[in-house]
């Protein structure tokens, strides 16, 4: 799922509580660090897109450092992911905070649907590094391959 979509279904939770734009106090310790809007929940998710992006630059560079070599490569690309996925889990705390603090005030089939989808997406968010790492090895190998069919 891409991150667009994370904060679309996020936002979809949150236009389901009649106090969205409200600043929401904070339920438990864990909720304080979540952002009290949706639209600081989308400033967040943007900040985290653009180092996402950061992360595809990083991953390009190390695919041209590595010369083909899949194995580097992919070791190269686990130390990327490795350095990515704490930003990666901060965000999915930040989006699980949000929609906690956001659940007393909506209705409860909105509630009901926000518990089964919370924990889907927290794990596709802190899935994202390494879902562009598959990608991107996935997208390495078509390469290659084609190159090797073309000579």
């Amino acid at each position: 799922m891409s991150l667009r979509l994370v904060l679309a279904a996020s936002a979809a939770l949150a236009l389901a509580s009649p106090a969205l734009a409200q600043e929401a106090p904070a339920a438990d310790p864990a909720a304080a660090a979540a952002p009290a809007t949706e639209a600081e929940l989308e400033a967040r998710g943007q900040a985290f897109e653009g180092r996402m992006g950061e992360m595809k630059s990083e991953m390009q560079a190390a695919a041209a450092a590595a010369g083909g070599d899949q194995a580097k490569l992919s070791a190269d690309l686990d130390a990327i992911v490795a350095r990515y996925q704490p930003e990666a889990d901060a965000f999915a705390e930040a989006v699980k905070g949000f929609i906690a603090s956001q659940l007393a005030s909506m209705p409860p089939e909105a509630q009901a649907q926000a518990a089964m989808a919370g924990p889907i997406i927290d794990a596709q968010v802190r899935g994202i590094p390494a879902q562009v790492k598959a990608e991107f090895m996935s997208a390495q190998a078509g390469a290659s391959a084609g190159a090797t069919a073309g000579e």
